[in-house]
């Protein structure tokens, strides 16, 4: 329930201020509106205010602004003066424009709320990066706190967060940049400098097997027992909490994640194979034979010890001031944007999955989970989803407002408009398009549900 409040919430905002920029300019620019609505079809709440009508209808998914416009309906001659189609160039293209504006200026400002409220960030101290990864050849060890990244080692910008550090690398990923790293331990000594050689990927797809072969580690966690369940193998093994895990058949055990691995990775040809565990029990060092049971079926299985390992990753709150929170605002506003038209960019021209193009169930689902972890959570997921809405909108195809923009362009250039016969056209080309993304995104989500 709470996640369809919050997908209700984030639709009905983002379409809402979406739509206001449009109305706003138009009324400025003396254009009669006759609708204001949120979402389409069968109108369920309809309300006049002097000439406008404002209405929430049936679909969520969008709204509109209808304007008085001769190419719509006749225009009784004492009304041409508010006609939008009879508006200089510069008005018509500025009502278009205000609509994914406003998207841009409300993520600017969510950002910035968001930054002001301050967030409860996991601490940028990583677990063992994967093996044969980029980040382990680049040095990267279980423990390591990353301090700062550079893109020319001269400029160094703090990482504050993990969430902060996964962002800098994947712009510097997108960009084919190599990322420097300032690291040390976790007690914040023996520090040196790290350099990820992004710049190996270019070229190659974007997708899940890219953030493996980058291999960036889970936050550290120690190699330490929690609740252990009773009757378990775990249990049967005579494992306690707060046993500290120092080596499984003979080989380190780094962090909590990398013995997790270890116990998945137990199943050979469908059987779990049984694991000598060193293992430190107040001060005293014991050796321990743990059989893991099979959990799942075929290719799935894994081994599992019913057993809870590994102590909550380490956390710090990210807070910002009053000027230093809008900055971070416009300053992330801008960079999600150019990562979006980057990431549209690679997928057309085959370097990023089409996978990666989600739609309304993944959307929803990720508004229930930022909803639930805090407010100022669920406002930087609105924030993102914002900005996604106002640079998809600025975008030149016809039936969005970049393709309204492309056709003033050419009417500035050549001082006539687009013919209604080419309008008719481009108006057809854009509705498949658009029902082509919106089928692949619909797809997408629902193989992820289905966890393919």
């Amino acid at each position: 329930m709470s996640t369809l409040l919050a997908f209700i919430v984030t639709l009905g905002v983002l379409v809402w201020i979406h739509e206001y920029g449009h109305y706003r300019v138009a009324r400025a620019c003396g254009v009669k509106v006759l609708r204001f609505s949120v979402g389409f079809g069968k109108v369920l709440w309809r309300r006049q205010k002097g000439d406008t009508e404002f209405a929430v209808s049936l679909l969520p998914l969008g709204g509109y602004v209808r304007m008085l416009d001769e190419r719509e309906t006749p225009v009784a001659a004492h009304e041409r003066h508010q006609a939008f189609n009879l508006k200089p160039l510069w008005q018509r293209a500025a009502i278009v424009a205000a609509g994914p504006a406003a998207n841009l200026i409300l993520a600017v400002l969510l950002y910035a709320v968001a930054s002001w409220m301050g967030t409860q960030e996991i601490k940028p101290v990583l677990g063992a990066p994967v093996a044969g990864s980029l980040a382990e050849r680049a040095g990267l060890r279980a423990g390591d706190w990353i301090r700062a990244v550079s893109r020319d080692g001269t400029d160094w910008v703090d990482v504050e967060s993990v969430a902060d550090l996964r962002w800098q690398v994947t712009q510097a990923a997108m960009g084919g940049e190599r990322l420097q790293l300032m690291a040390s331990d976790a007690q914040g000594h023996a520090s040196r400098n790290l350099v990820l050689d992004l710049q190996s990927l270019a070229g190659q797809e974007v997708d899940a097997e890219l953030v493996q072969r980058i291999g960036l580690g889970a936050p550290y966690s120690e190699p330490v027992m929690g609740d252990v369940k009773a009757g378990g193998p775990a249990a049967r093994a005579g494992l306690q909490s707060g046993d500290r895990v120092l080596r499984v058949d003979g080989v380190p055990v780094m962090d909590a994640a990398s013995l997790r691995e270890r116990i998945m990775a137990s199943v050979h040809d469908g059987v779990p194979q049984p694991m000598r565990w060193q293992v430190e029990r107040r001060g005293q060092t014991l050796e321990l034979a743990v059989q893991p049971r099979l959990h799942g079926e075929g290719p799935r299985a894994v081994g599992r010890v019913d057993a809870y390992i590994g102590h909550p990753a380490e956390t710090v709150v990210v807070r910002r001031g009053p000027v230093d929170g809008l900055v971070q605002g416009v300053q992330r506003t801008w960079e999600v944007s150019a990562l979006t038209l980057q990431m549209m960019g690679k997928m057309l021209i085959g370097e990023a999955s089409l996978k990666n193009i989600s739609g309304p169930l993944t959307i929803a689902d990720y508004a229930g989970q930022s909803a639930n972890q805090g407010l100022s959570y669920y406002l930087g997921f609105l924030a993102l989803v914002s900005v996604s809405l106002g640079v998809l909108n600025l975008l030149p195809l016809p039936m969005l407002d970049g393709g309204h923009l492309m056709y003033y362009l050419f009417e500035g250039l050549t001082g006539r408009p687009v013919s209604e016969l080419w309008l008719k056209w481009l108006q057809r080309g854009g509705a498949l398009i658009l029902l082509l993304l919106m089928s692949l995104a619909l797809s997408n989500d629902l193989a992820r549900y289905l966890g393919q």
